[in-house]
């Protein structure tokens, strides 16, 4: 697997050890989810018929639901209404061709007149989230799925100054407190989030002592994790980096960067890493993913 960064912290996982095999009178939990992230759909470079053969190979694979990881669209930060508007009602004629239910991350590139070039006036009624809350809807929530538990968050936050950020929300935490209240500790727990809680590709890219910015990962992530702490959370999907990565920590959980629908933006590949998406399999309390090639070839001249 290209462009594949794996580091385990805490617990180190040894080859050869087997799982004590089930009583055949117990019944065992299977399905599989695609994780589609950073789309980035727009009528140029082809991204539309991009976006579709995705759509194919994932209905070819046939998984239970996709979820995806934000940054639908390219992109409502500094356009105008019209523009964005279009992006938006875009994306969803296009993945009404999923075969399967599909669960919506917002991204950064959902939030509507943020940049000052777009002109909009920070009292418009769609303003930031609001165009993805009315477009395509809510920005946090959770759902469950055959005894797993599928947390959706928005992390996505805007400064007074009109530039997005790393960051949870207090609203969404008090939500998050409450959610988790009415959960057994042993229930399994995926996350998804656009923006990262953490990442190795700053160090990898640039050197072991290089800090990641405030854009690249979520600030308030220690204190969001420390929620989870005692609960059985086994995988946090996160987008954003056009990086593909799986890091494990503490032995229990997966923060897995799920590459990128458009790799470099519809341009061809980002590296060695080309256009695709992530399908997990679950079985039982365990996971194992591969990253899907579904075999676009970029158009790198005219539109």
């Amino acid at each position: 697997m290209r462009n594949l960064l794996i580091v385990f912290f805490g617990i180190l996982l040894f080859t050869g050890c087997q799982k004590d095999r089930k009583p055949e009178t117990e019944t065992t939990t299977q399905f599989t989810f695609a994780f589609l992230t950073d789309i980035h759909v727009q009528p140029e470079l082809k991204a539309t018929e991009g976006f579709k053969q995705a759509i194919t190979r994932v209905n070819e694979l046939d998984p239970d639901f996709v979820i995806t990881g934000g940054d639908l669209i390219m992109d409502a930060l500094g356009v105008s209404y019209g523009r964005a508007d279009s992006l938006y009602t875009l994306y969803n004629n296009v993945a009404e061709e999923f075969n399967m239910p599909v669960y919506n991350t917002v991204g950064n590139h959902e939030a509507f007149g943020v940049y000052m070039e777009s002109g909009i006036d920070t009292t418009h009624e769609e303003y930031n989230k609001k165009m993805f809350e009315h477009r395509i809807g809510d920005r946090y929530y959770s759902f469950d799925h055959k005894g797993w538990h599928f947390i959706v968050l928005d992390a996505i936050g805007v400064k007074p100054e009109r530039q997005y950020y790393g960051n949870i929300d207090e609203a969404q935490i008090e939500w998050l407190k409450s959610d988790l209240e009415n959960l057994s500790k042993e229930t399994p727990i995926v996350i998804s989030v656009h923006i990262p809680f953490i990442t190795a590709m700053t160090q990898l890219r640039e050197g072991p002592l290089a800090p990641n910015n405030e854009g690249i990962v979520i600030t308030n992530a220690r204190d969001v994790l420390l929620l989870l702490y005692e609960y059985n959370l086994k995988l946090v999907l996160q987008g954003h980096l056009h990086f593909l990565e799986d890091l494990y920590v503490g032995g229990k959980t997966h923060f897995l960067t799920g590459g990128a629908v458009c790799a470099a933006w519809w341009k061809g590949p980002r590296g060695d890493m080309e256009e695709g998406f992530v399908l997990v399999k679950v079985n039982d309390d365990d996971i194992d993913w591969e990253y899907i090639d579904y075999g676009w070839e970029a158009v790198t001249t005219g539109n």
